[in-house]
């Protein structure tokens, strides 16, 4: 795929030593030779991108001109019960796209370009083992009826990546091979070299969905709302189990009505086999107080939507960052009501899990 300049125009590439002994670290090396190359000793720890506070003023440019690449370290495969049973040690970390609600930010500082692991053979090496351990999946269950699944997206957006490198295609060749497993990852793009790599059933897209009128001011740098739905039966003809991600659900006034005119659009406009398989997530907005400070210096306007402490309440997360979500109680009835409006608006469209 020709790379969007607009999204991805790669002038320097951070590089740990090892990359270049890897096949796919020479053939991401050799696909950018214009770009400036920078010796680092860990792609997790860049002082100049990392915990650097006036990244925050170039945060777009960033994203657009710059690439980091290692090798995964980390092979262990995480309990996970929502989304996926497992998710998979990650492909990639940091994005080109910068959603204001991101969550990877809090975890690496102010700028998170994308990180790209060019030891794929070895992740793909420790899904597959883990996978023959597990052997069948006992019983059905909200994730899947027939098989285990694992997030390999957890930390990225792999319809990005894959305008990058081959890391994504060589993992939806890995589950097509599983007898037992699937693969599955959540998109805000829509890379349509992915209807090429013969899935057969064994990867799931989640494509994340929002009113668009939202979605042009937090989900910045992804692919238009209406695109993502007119790909949804081209992605399910292709081979791919296509779920729909509403996340995250922001309340705001007048969003009953945004959202019954989104389900009304993916109605309209996908056909009787993407609907027969459909099913969906509802992931209610969390926010942080950390995120917020770096979203004021880049993106203040987006932050009228998601930091409303009128309605939200503090919560102190697993890894002790000061969240703030929906306040108790009330969030259980907003979620209520958007269940009942997408049962009313598309009953065929199973809810997987709220959240």
């Amino acid at each position: 795929m020709a790379l969007p300049r607009d999204l991805v125009d790669i002038r320097t590439i951070y590089h740990e030593a090892a990359v270049p002994d890897f096949p796919r670290g020479r053939a991401i090396l050799d696909r950018f030779p214009q770009a400036e190359r920078i010796l680092v000793p860990s792609h997790w720890n860049i002082p100049t991108l990392h915990g650097n506070a006036g990244a925050v003023e170039d945060w777009v440019r960033i994203k657009r001109s710059t690439l980091v690449l290692g090798v995964k370290k980390g092979l262990a495969m995480r309990p996970n019960g929502r989304s996926a049973h497992f998710i998979a040690p990650s492909t990639s970390n940091g994005c080109a796209m910068a959603c204001a609600y991101c969550y990877v930010p809090r975890r690496k500082g102010f700028a998170n370009p994308i990180s790209l692991f060019v030891n794929v053979d070895t992740v793909c090496a420790a899904i597959r083992r883990h996978a023959e351990r597990q052997g069948p999946l006992p019983e059905p269950d909200t994730i899947d009826p027939e098989r285990w699944v694992y997030d390999i997206g957890e930390n990225g957006d792999l319809s990005v990546d894959a305008m990058l490198c081959d890391n994504v295609r060589d993992l939806v060749a890995l589950f097509r091979d599983l007898p037992n497993a699937k693969g599955s990852f959540a998109t805000k793009a829509v890379n349509r070299d992915l209807l090429a790599y013969e899935p057969r059933g064994k990867t799931r897209i989640r494509f994340s969905l929002m009113p668009e009128r939202i979605a042009r001011v937090v989900d910045v740098r992804t692919s238009p709302i209406s695109e993502r739905i007119a790909a949804i039966d081209d992605f399910v003809a292709a081979g791919y189990e296509v779920h729909l991600n509403y996340s995250p659900v922001i309340l705001y006034e007048g969003w009953e009505a945004d959202w019954a005119e989104l389900f009304a659009q993916v109605d309209n406009r996908i056909g009787p086999a993407a609907k027969a398989q459909l099913k969906a997530e509802i992931i209610m907005l969390t926010h942080n107080a950390d995120l917020h400070e770096v979203n004021l210096g880049w993106h203040p306007k987006a932050e009228d939507l998601l930091w409303r402490p009128d309605i939200q309440e503090a919560k102190r997360s697993e890894g002790g960052g000061a969240n703030l979500r929906y306040r108790s109680g009330w969030k259980g009835r907003w979620l209520a009501r958007f269940k009942a409006l997408l049962a009313e608006r598309m009953p065929y469209c199973t809810v997987r899990y709220a959240f």
